[in-house]
């Protein structure tokens, strides 16, 4: 079993992950963070978990670090989830600064704290998988895999699972605007984050 009675699991983002967070009463929001949190529950019914969402709408790796301190060190997890480069790249954060301030975040993680790492790869900014749109992104994720291999940290291949599906399926969608996940994509993320820690198998 990988999550044990008692741990902290700290999910930090844009507004892929706050999902309306704030406007929750539970502060989970209604997106891949509670539907994880809600599988968990179920599969380890006698394993008490405290789920954390931080997500904000908007934001780069470089807000992430004006708060890091508060939203990630602060709560002293024991799992922390990163998801974040879709606005990095529509907000031109440079590569280099990128890999920098990831490196940085996660090295004082480290430091600060006893957390493990989830990495999450970007998600999509285009369901039409031949437009050349999500490429963009391909520079980032290498970045994130990188990142991943660097520090230990589990690594949930988000991009390339939503492009193999978008490569297949037929007449349906992920998001309502190309970035933001409908239920469908919400589903996926949370399907993809936990396959990637081990808790769904997959059926032969």
């Amino acid at each position: 079993m990988l999550f044990q009675e008692g741990q902290n699991l700290v999910f930090i983002g844009d507004s892929i992950t706050d999902c309306g967070r704030t406007e929750d009463t539970e502060g989970i929001g209604n997106g891949y963070v509670r539907i994880v949190r809600d599988y968990l529950a179920l599969a380890l019914p006698e394993t008490t978990l405290q789920i954390y969402n931080r997500g904000v709408s908007g934001e780069t790796i470089l807000d992430l670090k004006t708060r890091w301190q508060e939203d990630a060190i602060g709560l002293q997890p024991d799992w922390l989830t990163v998801s974040i480069g879709i606005n990095d790249e529509w907000k031109q954060v440079s590569l280099e600064q990128y890999r920098e301030t990831y490196r940085e975040l996660l090295t004082e993680t480290k430091r600060s704290t006893k957390a493990s790492l989830i990495l999450m790869e970007t998600t999509i900014i285009s369901e039409d998988p031949h437009d050349g749109k999500n490429e963009r992104l391909l520079p980032y994720n290498r970045i994130i895999a990188e990142v991943a291999a660097e520090f230990g940290a589990v690594l949930v291949r988000q991009n390339q699972l939503f492009t193999q599906y978008l490569m297949s399926q037929k007449g349906k969608v992920l998001t309502y605007d190309q970035v933001h996940m409908n239920s469908t994509g919400q589903l996926l993320m949370a399907l993809n984050w936990l396959k990637a820690c081990g808790y769904v198998v997959k059926s032969s």
